[in-house]
């Protein structure tokens, strides 16, 4: 690279905790880099190169699709570009592609900004916020927030995409325990195709976690179990090795993806576990959408850790 090039990925945010090290870039303010006594607890990328399959991406201002990537809202209807042309539709929001402002960066901590403005299909200005810190105790805390600076109401909703490790080999070998009691059918196109059904006798039903041998997954799940503090907790381990995602209180869904479409060298290789605030469609549907009103705004919190194989959360 000369002098004068640009990363893929923009500029690169390094923090560290304890046995925890993260990187956070630029591009979409998006989670490159994550690992404890460096073992890898997530898909990992090169700085220049183009987040595979959306690992580590966030998503805003909706997660994963809309149909049609038409959606009527407050009266009006609107036609969003099909960033996923292939399929019909609008995927994961409108700020993965972005450049993410750095507005601090410490030791342990790195917080990004972006203003979202108009355009067609969502003619809304939101100021964003991501915060990622690490704790040696705890590991990955990532708060996200959303002001409406705009002067009306704007539909929202946010999601991340990282991709679990639990060590080498095939996802068919791992452990996956989530803390779900309801499972949402979709079509071939990834759209919502029924209301949520019991997850109880189903190849969804994780809840007390097993192995997922040749379980496939790529679907919504919801009416979440959670902890004292409002937390609801997921868990994949194998190899001797864990990492658990858990999710704050917002989060009402998590797409559970064990990646049979990728190709070979990622297919299997790892789970992702998306925390989401409203299931797909959502713009269409209305389920969980949030309606931010001008001068007023939301945050949400989800985060990892490494724990040890077979157990909670440390």
């Amino acid at each position: 690279m000369t002098e004068l090039s640009i990363l893929l990925t923009g500029a690169q945010h390094e923090i560290s905790a304890g046995d925890y090290v993260a990187t956070v870039t630029e591009l979409g303010a998006n989670l490159r880099l994550l690992r404890h006594r460096d073992v890898p607890l997530i898909t990992e990328y090169d700085a220049d190169q183009l987040p595979p399959a959306a690992a580590g991406e966030l998503l805003a201002p909706w997660p994963n699709r809309i149909d049609g990537g038409r959606y009527v809202f407050g009266g009006e209807a609107y036609q969003l570009d099909l960033s996923e042309p292939a399929l019909g539709n609008a995927i994961h929001g409108l700020t993965r592609w972005a450049s993410w402002r750095l507005i601090a960066i410490s030791e342990d901590s790195a917080e990004l900004g972006l203003r979202l403005l108009g355009r067609t299909g969502y003619p809304f200005a939101l100021e964003l916020r991501a915060q990622y810190r690490l704790s040696p105790a705890s590991g990955l805390e990532v708060t996200v927030t959303a002001h409406n600076a705009g002067v009306r109401p704007a539909p929202y909703g946010t999601g991340s995409h990282p991709y679990l490790h639990a060590g080498n080999g095939m996802a068919d070998a791992w452990t996956l325990e989530l803390p779900a009691t309801r499972w949402l059918p979709a079509d071939d196109r990834g759209i919502p195709s029924g209301q949520p059904q019991d997850v109880t006798g189903t190849d969804f039903d994780f809840r007390g976690g097993r192995r997922i041998g040749t379980t496939s997954l790529d679907h919504a799940l919801t009416g979440l179990s959670r902890d004292s503090g409002g937390r609801a907790w997921a868990r994949l381990s194998g190899n001797g090795t864990a990492v658990a995602l858990w999710a704050g209180p917002g989060y009402a869904w998590l797409q559970a993806f064990t990646g049979d479409t990728l190709g070979p060298d990622a297919r299997r290789r790892a789970v992702a576990i998306e925390p989401m605030t409203c299931p797909p469609n959502a713009f269409v549907t209305g389920t969980d959408l949030l309606t931010i009103a001008p001068g007023t705004g939301v945050r949400h919190q989800w985060g990892l850790q490494a724990v040890p194989a077979g157990n909670g959360a440390v």
